[in-house]
């Protein structure tokens, strides 16, 4: 008998993570190894269980479920992760799947087609809901606005973060200038990332450069 899949939940909602293991319970092929409430809990608990799937929730305080999917597969690149969330809009799905995950599904979806995705998450098939499949084909034939005005775009707060970035700061020297918390930081970062489709802010920072947002003394 082939051995069962062994999943790793993460949700920051206890009443959902019974809710899945309950179901997952009564299916001989699927087996939760462990539950985690955060985004450092599920890299920590990744490394330590090395689960086959990683159902991941996004928005968790701390760590959200991005940086946690990206963390995940650092750890361990041959563990899938299928996020599991309630947002299908393109600020979600796009840094989802740029950090790794394989499937993008919605909470909404029925308990046996979930049970299927992780199934085919264990041999390397993707399963999208089909509105996120639409919003993925429309980025790849090139639908979505080529152009981002950050001036536009971007509130006053998070130009002074792009700025700082641009000049090489570390999010605590971010804080320290602009007199903020850490946090704060981070979050502002992920706004920008967002709402100017980048990666990273080496990414951010290079785009600041080319933009004209800092210029060179």
């Amino acid at each position: 008998m082939q051995d069962a899949i062994r999943i790793l939940l993460v949700d920051d909602h206890n009443m959902v993570r019974m809710g899945l293991k309950a179901y997952f319970s009564t299916l001989p092929d699927i087996v939760v190894v462990g539950e985690a409430a955060s985004g450092e809990e599920a890299v920590r608990l990744a490394a330590e269980l090395a689960p086959d799937v990683v159902l991941m929730d996004l928005i968790m305080p701390g760590m959200d479920g991005v940086e946690a999917t990206r963390q995940v597969k650092k750890v361990s690149p041959r563990i899938q992760v299928i996020v599991v969330t309630s947002y299908h809009e393109d600020e979600h799905i796009f840094p989802a799947i740029r950090a790794g995950a394989l499937s993008y599904v919605l909470k909404d979806i029925d308990p046996d087609d979930l049970a299927d995705a992780i199934r085919r998450a264990s041999v390397g098939e993707a399963v999208l809901n089909p509105r996120v499949a639409a919003r993925l084909v429309k980025e790849l034939h090139g639908q979505r606005p080529e152009a981002v005005n950050p001036f536009s775009e971007l509130t006053n707060r998070e130009m002074d973060v792009l700025r700082q970035m641009a000049a090489g700061k570390s999010n605590h020297e971010i804080a320290a200038a602009l007199v903020i918390s850490e946090k704060t930081v981070k979050t502002h970062i992920t706004n920008i990332l967002t709402k100017l489709h980048l990666s990273d802010r080496t990414q951010a920072a290079v785009y600041a450069w080319q933009e004209g947002i800092v210029r060179r003394g």
